[in-house]
């Protein structure tokens, strides 16, 4: 265990370094990817990382001395740009990835250069992740791979796609996977957009026929990518729904001043919104305690916690203020253009808003199988009835 001393050190380190970053390079001058390869090579990406690979092996606690500096001196957060790449990419390349990839992926991750999308979900297999079907055969030191994906978020802007695709059809559905990193703008590998309620297009549909990827791009043994992909799952689910953002901030601060605006003295709306804004700062605390409590390995279910709660509170917060938007709320609210990507410059309206947060209790897992998490591994309920469990996976029924 470190010492007071060991740990004031390691603060002064921290803090001197993030001052020298902040000397060198003015994050309001100078163009984002300099200032955060800057930020990366002296270790302040993620400064529970090895030393060169964006870290100084210290406390994952000390990051936020650096955070809270570069984003008030108005420094980018490269989760806003490149979510899946830092959300979900990262910490799986950190846990699982070998040193090679991990030198190769992890720098233009955190500056954005590079972009990432996750590719899991298909038509056949949603909520039931492993029973996916997308083949990876074996081919000398490269994969072939054929199959489809949906639901990928941004895959059409994105270079790199986190795959999971089955090896092995005749082992048990949850053993017969393995995890790759895709080229996505190779040969074989197609984007097709999915248009959603609101009009835009985040989401797409990928392709692959006969894509090819080096064995040297695989994370994890044959057969374990399982495994790997619970890291990228519970890492998801926290870039989903554990964001702390300052209090009474984002769409319950866009509730109140609509309130004010719209229904001043109406005490039944009044009592509504309270209950709203408990619920919003409950579950901010709850994303505080679990980022002090995190420590340098992966998420657990307090990722489901978080990410449960704030589908739910979206869904029913969005209804609240578009019913305060009266008869305004059937228009869309800003604009009728049809962006390609989940509206890029500015807040979407509330209008917007409210279609969006459908998907929240749907994208990073469902509210139903984030229940059955934490009722399996916080409480400790029985688990689910599971047939197919230890039955080849070429042997259980399709849809």
């Amino acid at each position: 265990m470190a010492s007071v001393e060991d740990t004031e050190t390691d603060e002064a380190r921290v803090l001197a370094l993030t001052g020298q970053l902040l000397r060198e390079f003015d994050p309001s001058k100078v163009p984002a990817g300099d200032f955060l390869g800057r930020q990366f090579d002296l270790g302040l990406a993620w400064v529970h990382h090895p030393e060169g690979l964006g870290g100084l092996g210290l406390s994952p606690k000390l990051q936020r001395l650096v955070n809270e500096r570069v984003f008030a001196a108005g420094a980018i957060n490269p989760m806003t740009v490149n979510p899946m790449g830092y959300g979900m990419g990262a910490p799986t390349i950190a846990t699982h990835g070998s040193l090679a990839q991990r030198r190769r992926y992890l720098r233009p991750i955190f500056t954005c250069e590079e972009l990432w999308c996750q590719m899991f979900s298909e038509p056949g297999a949603g909520s039931d992740v492993a029973g996916l079907g997308t083949r990876a055969v074996r081919d000398g030191d490269e994969w072939i791979i054929n199959g489809q994906k949906v639901w990928t978020s941004l895959a059409h802007r994105a270079r790199w796609g986190m795959l999971l695709a089955r090896t092995d059809p005749d082992m048990p559905k949850h053993k017969g996977l393995s995890y790759f990193v895709i080229d996505m703008h190779q040969p074989g590998v197609e984007v097709r957009p999915l248009r959603q309620i609101n009009g835009e297009a985040e989401f797409n549909e990928v392709y692959f026929t006969d894509a090819r990827i080096a064995d040297e791009e695989r994370m994890g043994a044959v057969g374990d990518g399982w495994r790997v992909a619970i890291t990228t799952l519970m890492n998801e689910r926290v870039s989903i729904g554990g964001a702390i953002a300052p209090r009474g901030s984002g769409l319950i601060g866009q509730a109140v001043a609509l309130y004010q605006e719209r229904a001043a003295g109406d005490a039944a709306r009044r009592d509504q919104l309270m209950q709203f804004w408990i619920r919003a700062e409950i579950l901010r605390l709850t994303n505080v305690r679990a980022a002090a409590n995190r420590n340098a390995s992966n998420p657990g279910p307090e990722g489901s916690i978080a990410k449960l709660a704030m589908a739910e509170l979206n869904k029913e917060l969005t209804a609240f203020v578009v019913e305060l938007l009266g008869s305004e709320g059937m228009l869309l609210g800003d604009h009728y253009d049809h962006p390609r990507t989940e509206h890029p410059q500015g807040r979407p309206s509330l209008q917007k808003q409210f279609l969006r947060a459908r998907a929240n209790s749907i994208e990073g897992g469902t509210s139903e199988v984030m229940r059955n998490i934490l009722g399996e591994r916080t409480l400790g309920l029985p688990g689910d009835v599971r047939v197919d469990k230890d039955v080849p996976w070429s042997a259980v029924p399709k849809n």
